[in-house]
């Protein structure tokens, strides 16, 4: 058994963002950041385009922000959250520089902004193209330099642990659920421990493998919003799962290589196999509309063409300035022998971020005392219906201190459980047959793509629901009568993150943002968050 005043699960900006805050604020209390990986294994890392934020105030404005933000949205964005985020996120990102991030910068000092999908002006500060990962370097850096922080690697977390645990009957009528800490799968020992904590925050990333392609990389399993919801906490908005328009087309790689937004920002241009620009008759705002509109166009494209994949054209750009911004896009794309100054790049939608999650308020507390969350697994208010480009990172350092804020004031009346029963694995054996594993993960996959992917039906819906229903009976038998690893653990929460997504689209009549059924064409004003 561990104890730890704060308690971080997931390492990406949102979770070392509160760390630092939290470490700094109490240097006598202790830090813990548990993560299922390496430390630097994060959705934060993969992010390529940059961080959205108003700072020329001479050409732009908070107003301009706002009301893309809510235009993207498409009428499920909490205003108030909005404003929030939009004016307190200039103030997020000095700190991020303060503590070492770069951004690009023009000759004259001032930061080179890009323009992305749904934007009315150039606001994005980056990094190249690996603005994430230079903020996780950033981060990284600054935490190893705070003694009073521990970083626990390789480290898997399977359950919040409640009063459910200490034999009270918890249910989602229960008012007072209230969160000791977890309990976590040591991958080095293979041993199953308990970590106390007073106040723990979940900064545990998306859920983009619950779908055959996705961007996201394969740790991006639903783990915090699967454990929320086993915990009988609040989780809104599932259905609401954005597809970058612009993913690497490589037959059977997962994860996909992302071709970032501003790509199409610099003036790339979509073209149909036949070499048309096809986006002309989707949206006026052709290549840089909102993601929802870009994706479903190119999916109708693929549909009409008969084709997997439409096409990136940027061989009209100046190839300097490409290779200067996007090198490691240049670079993949000439590892498999694509010359962007005389090819096109051949790319498809893949999942890319989940809009809904851990309902929160606006300090990032959830539904679950003791428990805060932030980043992508948490639904704050921001997105609504869907995330405006480059929102993300913004958000994810905004709710970081939000909830450090509150934290480290409510720390002074909470106190450890300390009669928490160890885990018990008696009546379980190890696994015999992995394929039950990896066949049942396939299955989802391909349930998840084929009925719940950008068009949906309400056919389709009802079917994934039902051969959802199997593999949850399945795989919870097997949960019951096998040891614990992590396969089986990822296994279970995607199982948990598809039929969220799943029953969320089946409540929602209408078609909203990146919510688009056949059966419900048309918006319903009537039809607002969907909590379960």
């Amino acid at each position: 058994m561990q104890k730890t005043d704060f308690l971080v699960v997931g390492s990406g900006i949102a979770g070392l963002t509160y760390a630092l805050k939290v470490a700094e604020r109490c240097p006598d209390k202790k830090v813990t950041v548990i993560t299922k990986t390496r430390e630097d294994e994060t959705n934060t890392k993969y992010a390529q385009g940059g961080v959205a934020v108003v700072n020329d105030l001479e050409n732009d404005s908070f107003e301009k922000h706002i009301d893309d933000t809510l235009i993207a949205g498409d009428g499920l964005c909490n205003e108030k959250i909005v404003e929030i985020v939009v004016k307190e996120g200039p103030e997020r990102v000095n700190e991020i520089i303060e503590w070492g991030a770069n951004f690009d910068r023009n000759p004259d000092g001032d930061f080179a902004l890009g323009k992305e999908g749904g934007h009315s002006e150039f606001r994005v500060i980056h990094h190249k193209d690996i603005t994430g990962k230079e903020i996780e370097r950033a981060l990284l850096e600054a935490i190893r330099k705070r003694p009073n922080i521990e970083v626990i690697t390789h480290c898997f977390v399977v359950d919040l642990i409640t009063q459910h645990h200490l034999g009270y009957l918890v249910t989602k009528s229960t008012l007072d659920i209230e969160c000791f800490g977890v309990y976590v799968l040591n991958l080095q020992t293979n041993r199953i421990e308990k970590i106390l904590s007073r106040i723990t925050l979940l900064a545990t990333g998306g859920n983009g493998q619950v779908y055959r392609t996705t961007t996201n990389p394969v740790i991006a399993t639903g783990d915090g919003v699967a454990m929320v919801y086993r915990a009988k906490g609040r989780i809104e908005n599932m259905e609401f799962i954005q597809f970058h328009p612009t993913a690497l087309y490589e037959s059977d790689v997962n994860p996909s290589f992302l071709i970032t937004e501003a790509v199409r920002g610099d003036g790339g241009i979509l073209r149909n196999k036949n070499g048309e620009d096809f986006m002309h008759k989707y949206d006026k705002r052709l290549s840089l509309a909102p993601r929802d509109i870009v994706a479903r166009a190119i999916d109708s494209e693929m549909k009409i063409t008969g084709t997997e994949h439409v096409y990136l054209d940027c061989r009209h750009m100046d190839i300097d300035k490409f290779i200067h911004h996007f090198p490691n896009i240049y670079e993949k794309c000439k590892s498999i022998g694509i010359d962007v100054t005389k090819d096109m790049i051949p790319v498809a939608p893949a999942a890319h971020y989940s809009c809904g999650g851990i309902k929160t308020d606006e300090w990032g507390h959830t539904s679950i005392r003791n428990l805060f969350a932030c980043g992508e697994c948490a639904s704050t208010g921001l997105h609504g219906a869907n995330r405006l480009a480059s929102n993300s990172l913004l958000e994810a350092m905004v709710f970081a201190h939000r909830s450090f804020l509150k934290a480290v004031v409510e720390i002074d009346g909470t106190s450890f459980k300390d009669d928490v029963p160890d885990w018990d694995a008696s009546g379980t054996t190890a696994p015999k047959e992995m394929i039950l594993i990896t066949q049942s993960l396939k299955e989802l996959k391909q349930i998840m793509s084929d009925y719940v992917g950008i068009v949906r039906t309400n056919t389709r819906i009802q079917r994934a629901l039902r051969r959802l229903d199997i593999l949850h009976e399945e795989t919870e038998e097997l949960y019951e009568k096998t040891a614990v690893s992590p396969q089986l653990c990822e296994l279970r929460n995607l199982i948990t993150a598809g039929y969220l997504i799943v029953k969320s689209a089946a409540f929602r009549k209408e078609s909203r943002g990146l919510h688009f059924n056949t059966d419900y064409p048309f918006k319903c004003e009537l039809v607002q968050n969907i909590i379960l």
